[in-house]
């Protein structure tokens, strides 16, 4: 009988393993998310799996036995509770299907108002506000000098987020 199961999958392989189980005709699920977040110091929307290197797979382990499916290339192993690969129930699957990721923001990624901390250039060690972006590579940073705020481009590698 077919059910659901999660695969760990090795690092940076996970649609190695997603297309190499389809052509095994194992279907495959990974839920992606788009993230806004600063790459390479430019703020652009990335898409991305919304459980990193976990596939969602659904078989019948009569017809096509675990071996097979972890022996596929990109496959690290199943998730077990003890020595039985969890079964995921068809609902959860449904429900990931169903429901949008987008609009999603990446925790790293500051916003208006939030604290920063310069980490490059000359005002590194110096916290700041994050004002707005400036371009694509840039932003601005409200900078406190002597009780007063000063508005200044810096660019976005030379900073990061204060969680």
């Amino acid at each position: 009988m077919e059910a659901w199961y999660l695969l760990y999958c090795k690092r940076g392989q996970m649609m190695r393993a997603k297309e190499h189980l389809e052509r095994q005709a194992v279907a495959c699920m990974s839920p992606m998310v788009t993230l806004e977040k600063i790459v390479r110091g430019k703020r652009t929307a990335v898409n991305e799996p919304l459980f990193p290197n976990y596939l969602f797979i659904e078989f019948d382990p009569e017809r096509i036995h675990t071996t097979t499916i972890s022996a596929t290339r990109g496959v690290s192993h199943f998730v077990r509770f003890g020595n039985l690969p969890v079964t995921i129930a068809s609902e959860l699957i449904e429900e990931l299907r169903d429901h949008s990721y987008d609009g999603v923001t990446d925790p790293q990624t500051p916003y208006v108002g939030d604290l920063v901390m310069i980490t490059d250039g000359v005002f590194e060690g110096l916290q700041a506000i994050y004002s707005e972006p400036d371009g694509e590579a840039r932003s601005m940073l409200l900078l406190n000098f002597l009780n007063k705020q000063v508005s200044q481009s810096i660019d976005n590698k030379q900073f990061q987020k204060i969680l």
